[in-house]
């Protein structure tokens, strides 16, 4: 049996409608041991989807609920880091390199999609190593690298940042845009009006981090971390295992997703990630606002690959505002659905975005437009 045969099996095991009905049974019966309803947030956008793709929310007892989280690193980059990405791209002998749906990302005038229509070199790659292909095929151009993601795509970054040095790549710099998990979710808990009882952890981000960064959650907030993988049955798994915590009056971080995810996490991954980056001070989520301590940066030692610092002064440091009839921050924060927003399906879709959660394949108002028929 080949190995792609064997992983299709793998996964139609997550799959199995037998085993989704047998933890719904379970939670089901869990769930009649609630004193109140039970809110759970999956911080991921891969998990919405998963949510939505699946009909999970259906399977449900209706005092369970999901709240989509802020866990989409397209969703919530400003609009202003997206103009720094436009004017980049619009200088001479400059090619743009970044990853897929940040293309669609609309700044405060047009995405760059727009920019690339109107005669800018921008490209998007499925790995950033792609960007050293680009770079060779391009001596007299300086590439610039657009880095996004969480922490699941910083070591992939700093891989790149360790060929362009190692190799004495003159023409690669970047400028970079990782943002990190557990701040936002301390931000949204610290708000009184929150609505969060749980979370589902993020499967990918927790890989390269492992569980302990979920650790502060249960001891500080009284909340449980449940770290799933994404396939259906792992998110029913996960909030069953929410409901024992929870009927069992205990409250820690557990790996659901223990086939990929450890407590500590990929140490080498991290040690790569630190050798090149380290925090920003602050970093404006879009729809949320500025979250100290909550991106990540260039180290100083490493400002000449830098575009932030090498173009500081043609790059715009106005904050701006999402479209008025916008709802995404609403949404980013767990307090409204994209069904609450009057645009969308409407003036708001993915042709025609209007915010980033519609832009994005993990946002919440693209899993709801997508996967709408089975609400």
């Amino acid at each position: 049996m080949n190995d792609s045969l064997q992983l299709k099996q793998l996964y139609a095991g997550f799959r199995d409608p037998d085993v989704i009905k047998s933890y719904a049974k379970l939670i089901e019966l869990e769930s009649k041991k609630l004193k109140n309803e039970l809110n759970i947030m999956e911080v991921c956008g891969g998990h919405t989807h998963t949510i939505m793709k699946y009909g999970l929310k259906q399977l449900l007892p209706k005092n369970i609920n999901f709240i989509h989280g802020p866990g989409c690193p397209v969703c919530v980059m400003p609009k202003e880091r997206v103009n720094h990405a436009m004017v980049l791209a619009k200088q001479k002998n400059i090619i743009l390199v970044t990853l897929g749906d940040m293309i669609k990302v609309p700044g405060s005038d047009g995405s760059l999609q727009d920019t690339r229509a109107n005669g800018a070199d921008v490209r998007f790659v499925y790995s950033p190593m792609d960007t050293l292909k680009i770079a060779k095929e391009n001596l007299d151009k300086t590439v610039i690298f657009f880095a996004i993601g969480f922490e699941t795509t910083t070591p992939m970054t700093s891989a790149l940042i360790n060929q362009v040095i190692d190799k004495k790549i003159k023409n690669i710099i970047f400028h970079i845009n990782h943002v990190t998990v557990p701040e936002p979710m301390r931000i949204l808990l610290d708000d009184e009006t929150n609505k969060i009882d749980a979370f589902i952890g993020p499967a990918h981000v927790s890989v390269i981090t492992g569980s302990q960064i979920y650790d502060e959650f249960p001891r500080d907030y009284k909340k449980p971390v449940v770290v799933s993988g994404f396939e259906p049955v792992d998110v029913m798994e996960s909030v069953y295992m929410i409901l024992k915590q929870i009927n069992e009056k205990r409250c820690e971080v557990e790996i659901q997703y223990t086939r990929s995810v450890s407590h500590d996490g990929n140490i080498q991954a991290q040690k790569l990630r630190d050798k090149f980056l380290e925090k920003r001070k602050s970093f404006r989520w879009r729809g949320i606002g500025d979250i100290k301590n909550s991106a990540l940066k260039l180290k100083e030692d490493y400002a000449y690959l830098d575009a932030e610092v090498i173009y500081k002064d043609i790059l715009p440091n106005e904050k701006i505002d999402d479209h008025k009839l916008c709802i995404c921050g609403d949404i980013l924060k767990g307090k409204a659905n994209p069904k609450d927003c009057k645009v969308f399906g409407k003036a708001c879709k993915p042709s025609s975005p209007l915010g980033s959660c519609m832009v994005s394949s993990e946002g919440a108002c693209a899993a709801y437009y997508k996967y709408g028929n089975i609400l």
